[in-house]
């Protein structure tokens, strides 16, 4: 808490390099980054592990929505992530709005060909834990493009998969199938959101998209990777964050506050000189944001080298205070972990009652790994999650390093103690 670099590298990693979109040129320049702060850490080996990423291009985009005879009024907006757009075109029609896919899914396809449809899927705000809202609003963000597709649809809007009630517009990862049209998908603020459905209901709505993403081909990244030889065992302990970002903010919370958690964890058992039995593995994981192509490809070398995993833990929700752990195990494996909770009641980490890990080390569990993952306290995250405002500003110091201190602690217990 008094000497933990993490701050300090979020910084440079934010402020210096930025957002780092998998394909792109400050992704390549966060790669090198990432190798180096491994060196500086004190790794006895630092290595790159190739991977091929998507190459999403956002470009040029706009909306403009327009009520019956009125003018044509510019709204802010996001193309969702691995949308293809409008080739630079102006796509003009009528815009129909719908609170939930159920209500969409009730309305036959001949009153939505052609149209433009805007889903006003609210944000449960009733969850205490946001990340269980977010998982819940998140379906529409993922399928709704292929389902107005599917009914012949021109492009989709959607609200924001935010907890905020502000303008401003969160991009994120959605998917086609194969056979349906792939039309665009975008996303605009809750405010929006509300004064458009609310608009619809005495008036004709219009609205004209344009816009340029379009997806390239794959382009060669890198998982990069660093450790600390284990004493006693080859066996390997992970710690991890994702180094890509979405192209918008500067991917502070998510995911270099993971990335930089993940290093100081690292750092500390160098520093301190704590003899670790197992290896203690550092994964600066590549393209969690649009493919998981680099958990995957991580957990295809473990296997196929034989090599045992025997935990992974991971920081992708953010910087904020920790809370607790999230445990995809045995029920005998949680039990231990949780026999050790007094010992992390000083730090304020009480709830183990998750069994979510996380995405990157998500595919792991293949090979049999026991996996955690932090939870820190949910309640600012999804009000910048995916935006502009994602910005090395929301970051607290002390809340940074305290999340590194314990993942560090988990880390010591788990290569002391784990059966």
């Amino acid at each position: 808490m008094k000497d933990g670099l993490a701050y300090d590298q979020l910084y440079d990693l934010t402020k210096n390099i930025g957002h780092r979109l998998s394909g792109s040129d400050a992704n390549a320049k966060a790669v090198k980054w990432a190798e180096q702060k491994l060196k500086e850490a004190g790794a006895d080996k630092v290595w790159l592990e190739e991977v091929m990423v998507p190459n999403w291009y956002r470009g040029q985009e706009s909306l403009k929505i327009k009520t019956g005879n009125g003018s044509w009024k510019t709204i802010k907006m996001l193309s969702l992530g691995n949308s293809e757009g409008t080739k630079g075109k102006d796509l003009v029609s009528d815009l129909l709005v719908f609170n939930s896919l159920e209500d969409f899914n009730k309305v036959p396809a001949e009153q939505i060909k052609g149209k433009i449809i805007l889903f006003n899927n609210e944000f449960p705000q009733e969850y205490i834990k946001t990340m269980h809202a977010y998982r819940e609003a998140g379906i529409v963000r993922r399928v709704a493009a292929a389902e107005v597709a599917k009914k012949g649809g021109k492009a989709v809007i959607i609200r924001s998969i935010s907890s905020a009630y502000d303008d401003v517009p969160h991009t994120g990862a959605m998917k086609y199938e194969d056979g349906v049209e792939k039309i665009p998908a975008i996303a605009i603020g809750p405010k929006s959101a509300v004064e458009l459905a609310n608009l619809a209901k005495t008036n004709k709505l219009s609205a004209e998209i344009n816009s340029n993403c379009t997806m390239r081909a794959d382009v060669k990244s890198y998982n990069v990777i660093g450790e600390i030889t284990g004493k006693e065992s080859k066996n390997v302990i992970v710690v991890g964050g994702h180094l890509d970002s979405w192209d918008v903010g500067e991917g502070a919370h998510d995911d270099g506050a993971g990335i930089v958690q993940s290093i100081e964890a690292l750092r500390t058992f160098k520093k301190l000189n704590l003899p670790n039995k197992n290896t203690i593995r550092v994964v600066c994981f590549a393209n969690e944001e649009n493919g998981v192509k680099g958990g995957i490809a991580y957990a295809k070398s473990i296997a196929s080298k034989g090599e045992k995993n025997i935990f992974g833990i991971e920081s992708d929700s953010g910087g904020f205070s920790p809370r607790g752990f999230g445990l995809d195990m045995s029920e005998d494996k949680r039990k231990i972990i949780k026999s050790w909770k007094n010992l992390f009641l000083p730090y304020g980490i009480y709830d183990f009652t998750e069994t979510y890990a996380g995405t990157d080390i998500g595919p792991m569990k293949t090979t049999g790994t026991d996996l955690a993952g932090l939870v820190p306290d949910s309640q600012r995250y999804f009000d910048i999650h995916h935006t502009e405002e994602d910005t090395f500003e929301k970051v607290n110091r002390r809340e940074l390093l305290l999340g590194a201190t314990v993942m560090t602690q988990l880390i010591y217990m788990v290569d002391q103690y784990w059966k």
